[in-house]
């Protein structure tokens, strides 16, 4: 195991972020470059090809990660545009360059490519043979995208797609971002205040406001600020990883630092060096005690009058607002009457997310909170191998004196389905593989 898996991340964004400049900074912070071209190996896309190469943005030096498209040269990527070609199937999203002017493509509004539905996109992801912690981590990033254009364009989530070239875009910055992360398999993920830029830019809806509204939207619960900039500072891909992963935003963590990674945009900013700055290092207090305690809240409402039918979708939301876990408990309210008690914990910064989830999906006419301290062991994803194929460990506590271990649950029920065997069975090789190490 490396020094730098299992350790503490922060996404220093002074200037942003977007897909490509999070998979730079990643592999700048110390992930093989290899882990993330064997991961976009893996999947059954072509069209493409990538690399990495040094650039200088203002005074400082960062690592630059370019997706080339077949006959389109070097693609500009997406801390270019404000919407990363991602729309409902009628419509058709212009290049925006973020900075209130028109698209560096002029009238190019990729007509000519096809459109890349999201659901060919997800069993995309869930047929390759990326690994489960890498799909799982690129699921919740584009579940998360999905469902923020589906619900701004007022359309299903089927109905969501990418033009062909935003879609090869995207795959290919969230499965990288996902093969880094899983490989650094960081126990916690902090963020500082994420700036956002302002100005408007034009697309083919007219002209728009930044952030774009699918940035705000995934960002919901998150710290922002303006930024200082006219420009597009934080992309949709850049919102959706931070979402899917930090568990806290505020300043830099007491931290012993052991990696710092610089990642390059495509612009010259006129304030900074357009970089994002990601800071791995261990917990001092961590590396003192088994746990780490954090400030959390617990929402909770009892309802009386919701459909069971409800009850699946309403977690399901509470978990997409940023809740860690979210719960159902029968209970009996006043009359004699069966009722849900339903709950959700989730960091401070989450709990107007999460309360809004709690109103908008189910029928409760008020809800109640209170903060609590959670202890938290330091935790991890380890691949192991089994007769049946590979399967993702969670494991917790202190590296050499892990306290809990089990496998992950889809990762187990993916790899029974493809043997055709028990899960139980998959969970026992799983847990015997780990211990035989």
């Amino acid at each position: 195991m490396s020094a730098l898996q299992g350790g503490w991340l922060h996404f220093d964004c002074f200037a942003g972020i977007a897909g490509d400049m999070t998979v730079a900074a990643l592999v700048d912070l110390g992930v093989p470059e290899a882990v993330v071209r064997g991961a976009l190996a893996a999947l059954p896309l072509d069209g493409y090809t990538v690399e990495f190469e040094r650039v200088k943005r203002g005074a400082l030096m960062g690592r630059k990660f370019r997706v080339r498209i077949d006959g389109e040269g070097a693609h500009a990527h997406a801390h270019e545009h404000a919407h990363e070609h991602a729309h409902a199937e009628e419509h058709e999203h212009g290049n925006g360059n973020g900075n209130g002017n028109e698209s560096d493509h002029g009238e190019h509004l990729h007509s000519h490519h096809a459109h890349r539905h999201y659901a060919e996109i997800r069993a995309l992801l869930v047929g390759a043979p990326i690994g489960e912690g890498v799909r799982a981590r690129a699921l919740a990033m584009f579940d998360r995208i999905a469902l923020v254009e589906a619900r701004l364009h007022g359309v299903t989530i089927e109905e969501v797609a990418f033009h062909e070239v935003g879609a090869i875009d995207s795959i290919v910055d969230l499965v990288a971002t996902a093969a880094a992360l899983d490989w650094l398999a960081p126990a916690r993920v902090t963020s500082r205040r994420v700036p956002l830029g302002r100005g408007t830019v034009m697309t083919a809806h007219g002209r728009l406001p930044i952030p774009a509204p699918a940035t705000l939207e995934l960002l919901i619960g998150a710290a922002v600020e303006e930024g200082g900039v006219a420009a597009e500072l934080t992309t949709p891909t850049g919102a959706a990883i931070l979402a899917a992963h930090v568990q806290e935003y505020g300043g830099l963590p007491p931290l012993e630092v052991a990696a710092v990674g610089w990642g390059a945009g495509d612009r010259e900013l006129p304030d900074r060096p357009n970089l994002l700055r990601v800071i791995l290092g261990q917990s001092r207090a961590a590396t003192e005690t088994e746990a780490t305690v954090e400030r959390a809240v617990v929402i909770e409402a009892n309802i009386d009058d919701m459909s069971p039918e409800l009850a699946a979708p309403l977690v399901e939301a509470l978990l997409l607002a940023g809740a860690r876990d979210a719960w159902l408990q029968p209970i009996v309210m006043k009359k004699g009457r069966p009722a849900l008690l339903v709950g959700a914990i989730a960091a401070p910064e989450r709990r107007a997310a999460v309360e809004a989830a709690l109103f908008r999906e189910s029928t409760t006419l008020g809800v109640r909170a209170h903060e609590v301290e959670r202890a938290v062991l330091a935790r991890r994803i380890v691949e192991v191998e089994t007769p049946f194929g590979k399967v993702a460990v969670k494991v917790a506590g202190p590296v050499g004196g892990e306290l809990n271990v089990a496998p992950e649950y889809e990762a187990c029920r993916a790899v029974a389905a493809r043997a055709g065997v028990p899960v139980k069975r998959v969970f026992a090789e799983a847990l015997a593989a780990w211990y035989r190490r």
